[in-house]
């Protein structure tokens, strides 16, 4: 049936998602903004109906926004560079 994802097709797209991610990882100089970095990114990608803070940090496991605002308002890393890469 077309549309129907299976688990092969699910672990190919997190597959590809590792590597995509893998480009841009070393932009983040700690490991905590690497990590909320990719989390952030899984949850612009998943069905959540409303994509801010408080959605995508409870699409994450986090229990408040405060991680995903704290990546895009003070981490250090340079959103240029990441989408050059």
């Amino acid at each position: 049936m077309v549309g129907e994802l299976t688990s092969d097709d699910l672990q190919e797209w997190v597959s590809g998602l590792d590597v995509l991610f893998g480009r841009v990882a070393g932009r983040f100089g700690r490991v905590e903004p690497r990590r909320q970095a990719r989390a952030y990114l899984l949850g612009l990608l998943a069905p959540i109906e409303r994509k801010n803070g408080w959605q995508l940090a409870e699409a994450a496991g986090d229990a408040a926004p405060d991680r995903m605002q704290r990546l895009l308002n003070s981490a250090r890393w340079n959103p240029r560079e990441v989408r050059a890469d």
